[in-house]
């Protein structure tokens, strides 16, 4: 599938300007129609101090009105937070409230072809610093255990490995599949089911001691993750500055599974500019382990200019310039826009 990516800017009347970027499946249309139609007339002449209120006025807009594409709004409030803390001479993470300023990253594999190509890029990345992977194995079932078990062969017994099948396995598919990986001491087992399918997830986590993670496309940002916790179906939830509504929905949503002591693993936006913005918040908070990187990065760098903060030891580290702390290639930018527009808030 072809995506597009939306450059968000927002510029207050003091010229100081705020930025994100979002995703828009085949083409960026409607969601330019939904910033310019529907989220402007929100946002416009507001003060940035006013981003709680914002935020709750969309949920209501896409409660009553519309539903927004996954990917929005959260954009918006990430531009909206990075205005706030260029005006406070922050680092956005400092601005919400420093808990620390490194993270370990994992690898975290596209959908391949084969065993081989698992087993080849766990081995690249391991030679690299990194100290843990995650695959998104291929399906079916018996194929992603045939790649669980590779992986571990391959990695050796002290690398921690992970697994997304993001599949639509039974029930007794994702039992089989859990029990083999706990026998393998992998760290976590993510979405073997659509995130809907509750009560199939609260069987599951009964069923294994492995912990289950899930929750990454809820609707309804925490109030759907809260359904989740309340009926004990994940173990880990998952949110991101992309799909849980911003730096301010990411946050609700770290801060109630930290009250039930569950932890909130930041998963990428496969866009490297708001996956610095994850970044932020993970280390804003206490219960994220890891920084998800997208492999090969390379590609879902764009349009962000500088490289991605992450050392020779496999540890990504916080930019530490007031706001996102990070650029955009304006000229890469150029060279592909569409169209873009300039939207005025106050602060």
């Amino acid at each position: 599938m072809d995506w597009d990516v939306v450059v968000v800017r927002l510029t207050t009347a003091c010229g100081r300007t705020g930025h994100a970027t979002a995703l828009a499946a085949r083409s960026s249309i409607v969601t330019q129609a939904y910033l310019h139609e529907i989220i402007a007339p929100v946002i416009l002449n507001r003060p940035v101090s006013q981003r709680e209120a914002i935020w709750h006025e969309l949920w209501a807009i896409d409660r009553h009105l519309t539903f927004f594409p996954v990917h929005l709004p959260g954009p918006v409030d990430v531009a909206l937070w990075d205005l706030a803390a260029q005006a406070a001479g922050l680092p956005l993470y400092q601005f919400i409230g420093e808990c620390r300023t490194s993270l370990p990253v994992y690898a975290s594999s596209l959908f391949m072809p084969n065993t081989e190509s698992y087993v080849d890029q766990v081995r690249a990345y391991a030679a690299r610093g990194f100290t843990a992977y995650k695959a998104h194995p291929p399906g079916p079932w018996r194929k992603d255990m045939e790649v669980h078990r590779a992986l571990r062969a391959a990695a050796g017994p002290d690398f921690t490995l992970m697994t997304d099948p993001v599949a639509d396995y039974a029930l007794e598919e994702a039992i089989r599949v859990g029990r083999d990986l706990e026998h393998l001491s992998y760290h976590w087992y993510e979405e073997p089911f659509r995130d809907f399918e509750v009560q199939k997830y609260a069987r599951l986590c009964a069923a294994l001691d492995i912990p289950i993670a899930a929750t990454e496309t809820t609707r309804g940002g925490p109030w759907g993750v809260a359904q989740s916790i309340a009926c004990n179906a994940v173990d880990i939830v998952r949110a991101d500055v992309s799909w849980k509504a911003g730096v301010t929905g990411t946050l609700k949503i770290a801060h109630l599974a930290e009250a039930h002591g569950l932890r909130c693993e930041i998963h990428c936006t496969t866009m490297g500019f708001m996956d610095i913005a994850n970044l932020h918040v993970s280390c804003a908070i206490r219960n994220c382990e890891y920084f998800e990187l997208l492999v090969p990065e390379e590609p879902f760098r764009f349009p962000m200019k500088d490289p991605y903060p992450i050392d020779l030891a496999g540890t990504a580290h916080v930019p530490q310039k007031p706001g996102l702390g990070v650029d955009l290639d304006w000229d890469a930018i150029d060279r592909t826009c569409v169209e873009h527009r300039v939207t005025r808030a106050r602060v």
